[in-house]
């Protein structure tokens, strides 16, 4: 009885390696749905990969203004902190840490114990970017981000005009 137990056992096994679990949405065979993987890849990401990882969103005027929702970060940035202990609190971005994954705020410091100050270092995700520091570069990144947009149109949002004329038969 167990040894029929167990080569039933070792094909419920062998088909659930080759049946895909429901609700996996993975198309291309090169990128890897394990969890393992992607933290890897994450964590030991190269420099060029974590200027995009590190991204912020804009504020709401950048975003009607550009119509882009967000932007790598940048030193002399000015962003406003959403999340944490340090909420609502606003300054230029003094350095971005990319080996730490986070970015040092002006006049966002800790005192240590042999009393130094130190920049405290915040997540990029948590900070609203609220003024640009423009440069040719983020200009032409502006206007690129901008051109995919019209290009796509306006995907899955509807005006007050389309929902008015839902009624209309």
């Amino acid at each position: 009885i167990n040894a029929e137990y167990m080569g039933i056992q070792s094909q419920v096994f062998l088909w659930s390696l080759t049946v895909p679990r429901k609700g996996t949405m993975k198309f291309n065979p090169s990128v890897s749905s394990s969890r393992r993987t992607n933290r890897k890849a994450h964590f030991s990401a190269p420099s060029h990969e974590r200027r995009i990882i590190m991204s912020a969103p804009l504020s709401k005027e950048l975003q009607q203004k550009y119509n882009v929702r967000s932007l790598p970060v940048r030193k002399d940035d000015e962003v406003t902190v959403v999340r944490g202990v340090y909420k609502n609190r606003e300054g230029k971005i003094t350095q971005v840490y990319r080996r730490r994954w986070v970015i040092h705020v002006e006049r966002i410091t800790r005192e240590k114990a042999n009393g130094s100050t130190v920049p405290v270092g915040i997540d990029a995700s948590k900070v609203v970017i609220t003024k640009l520091k423009l440069d040719k570069d983020r200009k032409a990144l502006l206007e690129r981000k901008n051109k995919n947009k019209a290009a796509k149109g306006e995907k899955g949002k509807y005006t007050d005009k389309d929902v008015s004329m839902a009624n209309v038969d």
